[in-house]
């Protein structure tokens, strides 16, 4: 059976808790219990041996260094000084010099091992919020906060009160002690107890000259002066320590299993080609945390009671978009969730670490977005994705990663649907059961529930990078593409001609039309369209565009090609279309035919010839009958280059064609060309993907244009 451990600690000096930790040990020890008395003051090392005038043997970091066996009680207790009270003493320091030495876990280990030789452990917890401190805490079953009944002194409690509830220990553990409480001129217990939001557990009054002759003869005051005010007050606690088994809050682990977990690959596909799953996914990427039944049982119960407890109906986005309102409305839904954590364990989980994550987890699942919040502050990720509330798949790195992390239930991500798209006066019902939105943020929001979602409500964010990527980091960070690349693309832009840029989902499309856009010169005037606004344009003259949806009714939808058609009319230099996926594409290509020039788009595609697939399709399903000649006179007339980028199997992005469509051949189908490609010769070890980016040799018929307008290419860059 594991020993009570009570903490007496203080922030401010001279208030007695060295003197309380003494003679309440002392007075268990009279009860005829096994008491240890710890020494945890780190800044006044050797006062409480001082206090009760023994002589101290080797520390706790002594012992801990030696190499000794934890698990050993009998060879620790050898080392532990008996006084002649009956109480066992040790100091976690013999000089401050120790200090330094003390490693946490070791201690954590420690305090384990020796409860099980004690009924009661009192420590005597020093002075400051250090990390031993907290250890200490977090190994305790009660914590006795001392104080004087004098203003400064229950302010400094105040302080002490705010950073345990910062550390979420429950209120349920936490009592006071009124040391001196009836001191002349002293405050009144009443508005001690008014001022601190604990409970006052005992008051020790004052009896100056018990404790004066106590403490100059070196011997506790229960065993100098038992019959003293003072030491009945000590015994009495000691009673009520004994008889009350509700006192004491016992400490649980909460237990989390790490696991490395892919996102849904067979193992033995790897292995029949000699490559390690543990190789191919890094341990940074996939190393995701793995909630246990119990744990996702717990919050939920705690969930439970805070919606009755706090009343969350009533809470209005309008309140918790308001910063100041909402810190303060987050503040105390922490306070409560740390009380229901440990009344639901039925004890204080004995980590402050691990309560720091579940009071966060519950309060982002209560106030904010659950599980995904981790997820939206890492700048790693870029894709989420939610298929019910047992599966939540990230993309970090290029990599997708099925995660561990859980919603309570599929009501909880409803629930984090609507808190994201409310705020965009936007709904989400049986009647409109998919949303498509954009964050204010720019990130992108997809959402879709039951009935058209067969296994809960789906939700997916491509989430908007905040830092700006530069041509120079696609060329030396990303290794994207390579200079020859860069420098044809430049040329290609300044000399007007119209660029499509295809690949699949999340190869980077947008990202590259972002570079590709940069090289426009900054005096001409751009106009870009999107259906969700991602583009990340630097030149002064930028006009933004965005399609709108239709509204409940059904109306009121402004389409891409509804804006596409209305720039023509807005003098733009350049018109920039985020995704061409439908009839806009035949207004595109209308446009570059009759003057607008130098031009660009990307498309969804699986190589550079597939464009011409993908856009005879979308022109051909627009309702316009034209035979497939006029259709690919229209392409080759309209489009001079296709940039195809792909995302490999290593999650890298490369640019793995270049294509220059030069026209028509005599059965009047397109001829393309291609110029630059991507060339892969093997995996590496750790699966990274091995190639090199080539020139065909083929000179294109736009370097022609080039010299015609002065823009210097080198003509080697074309070389094999």
């Amino acid at each position: 059976m594991s020993a009570n451990s009570i903490v007496v600690f203080s922030t401010k000096g001279g208030v007695g808790k060295t003197f309380t930790a003494v003679n309440l040990a002392v007075s268990l020890s009279l009860k005829k219990k096994k008491v240890l008395l710890l020494d945890f003051d780190l800044q006044a090392t050797n006062d409480l041996a001082r206090m009760i005038n023994i002589k101290t043997g080797r520390s706790i970091v002594d012992i801990l260094t030696s190499g000794e066996a934890l698990e050993k009680i009998e060879i620790i207790k050898k080392q532990i000084v008996r006084h002649s009270s009956g109480i066992d003493f040790l100091a976690c320091v013999s000089h401050i010099n120790q200090v330094p030495q003390i490693e946490q876990e070791k201690i954590k280990l420690f305090l384990k091992h020796i409860s099980s030789a004690y009924d009661y452990i009192v420590v005597d917890g020093g002075r400051a919020f250090t990390e031993t401190l907290i250890t200490v805490f977090d190994n305790s079953n009660l914590i006795l906060l001392v104080t004087t009944p004098d203003v400064l002194a229950v302010y400094q409690a105040k302080n002490s009160l705010t950073v345990l509830e910062s550390l979420h220990f429950p209120t349920q553990i936490i009592k006071l002690v009124l040391n001196r409480s009836q001191s002349r001129g002293g405050v009144a217990w009443q508005e001690v107890r008014s001022a601190l939001p604990c409970e006052i557990f005992a008051q020790i009054p004052s009896d100056g000259r018990a404790v004066g002759l106590a403490l100059n003869r070196g011997v506790p005051c229960v065993i100098d002066g038992p019959d003293s005010a003072t030491s009945e007050a000590f015994f009495k606690i000691a009673d009520n320590l004994l008889k009350g088994k509700d006192i004491f809050m016992q400490g649980t682990d909460v237990a989390k299993v790490r696991t490395i977990t892919g996102a849904g690959q067979d193992d033995n596909f790897w292995e029949k080609f000699g490559i390690s799953q543990q190789s191919m996914e890094s341990q940074e990427v996939m190393a995701v945390v793995k909630e246990t039944d119990d744990i996702i049982k717990l919050k939920q119960a705690v969930h439970d009671k805070l919606v009755d407890k706090m009343n969350l109906g009533s809470l209005t986005s309008d309140a918790l978009s308001d910063p100041a309102q909402a810190k303060k409305i987050r503040e105390s839904t922490e306070k409560i969730i740390g009380d229901l954590l440990a009344e639901e364990a039925g004890a204080v989980i004995s980590s402050h670490e691990e309560r720091r994550h579940l009071v966060k987890e519950i309060a982002d699942e209560t106030l904010g977005l659950g599980p995904l919040e981790e997820f939206l502050a890492d700048p790693d990720v870029t894709d989420i994705m939610v298929n019910n509330k047992d599966e939540l798949y990230i993309e970090k790195k290029g990599k997708i990663v099925l995660t561990q992390k859980k919603f309570i239930s599929n009501s909880q991500i409803r629930s984090t649907i609507e808190r994201i798209i409310a705020p965009l006066g936007r709904r989400i019902d049986e009647s409109v059961p998919m949303v498509d939105a954009r964050l204010p943020d720019g990130s992108r929001i997809n959402a879709i529930i039951p009935p058209l979602s067969l296994r809960g409500p789906m939700l997916t964010i491509r989430k908007f990078s905040k830092e700006r990527i530069t041509v120079e980091d696609l060329l030396h960070t990303y290794h994207t593409l390579s200079q020859p690349i860069v420098d044809f693309l430049k040329a290609t832009v300044a000399c007007r001609k119209n660029i499509i840029i295809s690949g699949g989902t999340g190869s980077g499309k947008t990202t590259l039309l972002n570079i590709i856009s940069s090289f426009i010169s900054d005096e001409e005037r751009i106009l870009t369209i999107e259906d969700a606004a991602e583009l990340q344009l630097r030149q002064r003259h930028w006009g933004r565009l965005e399609s709108r949806p239709a509204n409940v009714e059904g109306k009121g939808a402004i389409t891409i090609r509804d804006l596409f058609v209305n720039s023509l009319r807005m003098r733009p230099d350049r018109i920039v279309i985020g995704e061409c996926r439908g009839p806009e594409i035949l207004d595109m290509l209308q446009a570059m035919n009759t003057g607008h020039d130098g031009s660009m788009t990307t498309l969804h595609a699986n190589s550079t010839r597939d464009v011409l697939v993908r856009m005879s399709t979308m022109i051909l399903l627009s309702g316009l009958d034209l035979p497939l000649r006029a259709i690919y006179e229209m392409i080759s007339t309209a489009i001079d280059v296709v940039v195809h980028v792909a995302r490999l199997s290593d999650g890298s992005r490369k640019i793995t064609g270049v294509t220059e469509i030069v026209g028509l051949d005599n059965e009047r189908d397109i001829i393309l060309k291609d110029i630059f490609c991507f060339h892969q010769t093997g995996i590496a070890e750790g699966g990274k993907v091995l190639g090199d980016f080539k020139a065909t040799g083929y000179i294109p018929q736009c370097y022609e244009d080039f010299i015609t307008r002065g823009i210097h290419v080198d003509k080697s860059i074309f070389n094999k």
